[in-house]
């Protein structure tokens, strides 16, 4: 059985709605690890001195996940592992812009920065011409990342290990992975040298945290100090010596707004190009932006589209964006930070031709034209709009000019 990194990455997500934990064993705190996790030497490493440190009596229990296929750890799992197993989980990935929203779950600070690098072999040739072969690792923040780069084909591997050696192979050019698996590849292949550079995007930046559940209020201040105190004498820097992202991915991390929803790769077959508010057409790699000086009404869309939309929401994007909308290992589309109440920067045209272009991550821009329609009906009645009787359809939805601003007390159904 291969457990998928992208898991440990959605896990962050989806523990923030996960079930609480149960009190402390009698022999002392439960402490799990990802099964399969390329960075499980170090989360150990980390938990026995930051444990020891502050006085806490613990047990390491690796067999705290059972996963039992190849699509990774499930929410259900990690429930069973909360409510049975565990009372903490070392190297929880955690991230600004993918953790879901009303954790219940306690995180201690950070004791290792960490994300999503770009790696090429060390003797390879600039690219030039044609789409670049690019390894991600599937449904994960890789994938998200490389789905956004323009001209490029994807190779989709199953693990985070099967990522970096398709690079090593030399079946793909490039590779967009999470750093410590190719700390962990070059440990067990030590005659392979990679070339890391850092990954543009906000989806690319990530933490290793401690996550505690019933018991973190107890918990995390006393590990939060151990922490700062191995920071301070330097035992932190001794223990992550070897995971920590090169220098030069770190010089100049990108602003999170900068990433929303980026036009990205464009689809040369897909005829209607997304437009700025004001019909004028955003050119490549600019950002979808509102004309305030132009007026317009919101798209029309009915009922059974809402119905459908939310259907094909479930099959393909709520693994990344959330059940509940509320943003996963990708941005929410629910809420202030999608469709605020007044002052909206995008387009639900601009938010559509994204969609449409460049979703679901796993076959950007493959649906039909009708289902994305329907998507964005779904996505335009959970944020306040009303249905009407006209049907949204792809030109509509791809034409509207209508700032996303949230629709509690807007019709969308009056006119296109």
């Amino acid at each position: 059985m291969k457990t998928r990194l992208n898991s440990f990455a959605l896990a962050g997500a989806l523990l923030a709605s996960g079930a609480l934990m149960p009190g402390h064993a009698s022999a002392g705190v439960r402490v799990c690890t990802f099964p399969g996790s390329p960075s499980t030497a170090l989360d150990e490493a980390v938990t026995r001195e930051a444990f020891r440190t502050a006085g806490i009596a613990f047990t390491l229990t690796p067999g705290g996940f059972a996963s039992s296929d190849d699509d990774g750890v499930s929410l259900k799992e990690l429930d069973k592992a909360l409510a049975r197993k565990c009372d903490a989980i070392a190297g929880f990935p955690r991230s600004d812009i993918a953790d879901g929203s009303g954790s219940k779950l306690v995180f201690s600070r950070a004791y290792l920065r960490s994300g999503y690098v770009s790696v090429t072999m060390q003797e390879s040739a600039a690219h030039a011409g044609g789409a670049e072969i690019v390894a991600a690792t599937y449904a994960s923040p890789a994938q998200l990342i490389a789905v956004q780069q323009p001209n490029v084909k994807l190779d989709l591997q199953n693990t985070a290990e099967l990522t970096v050696d398709a690079v090593a192979s030399g079946h793909a050019q490039r590779a967009i992975v999470w750093y410590p698996a190719v700390v962990a590849y070059t440990n067990t292949h030590p005659g392979r040298s990679f070339h890391i550079a850092q990954a543009a995007s906000a989806y690319a930046d990530w933490h290793l945290v401690f996550a505690f559940g019933k018991n973190g209020a107890a918990l995390q201040p006393r590990i939060d100090a151990a922490l700062r105190k191995m920071e301070s004498d330097g035992r932190l820097a001794a223990l992550t010596r070897g995971w920590t992202l090169p220098r030069m991915t770190q010089a100049s991390a990108p602003d999170a707004a900068a990433f929303l929803y980026r036009d990205g790769p464009r689809r040369a077959d897909v005829k209607s190009p997304i437009m700025r508010a004001g019909g004028r057409e955003i050119e490549r790699g600019h950002f979808i932006k509102v004309d305030a000086a132009v007026p317009a009404d919101a798209p029309a869309f009915d009922r059974a589209q809402v119905a459908h939309g939310k259907t094909l929401y479930s099959s393909a994007c709520a693994k990344c964006h959330g059940p509940e909308l509320q943003g996963l290992n990708a941005p929410a589309l629910r809420g202030p930070s999608f469709a605020p109440t007044s002052n909206a920067k995008l387009t639900i045209g601009g938010v559509y031709g994204y969609m449409a272009n460049n979703m679901p991550a796993d076959r950007p821009g493959k649906m039909k034209p009708q289902d994305y329609a329907d998507i964005m009906a779904f996505l335009l009645y959970s944020n306040g709009y009303s249905a009407g009787k006209t049907k949204l359809t792809d030109e509509s939805a791809r034409a509207s000019s209508k700032p996303l601003n949230a629709g509690s007390s807007l019709s969308a159904g009056t006119s296109q």
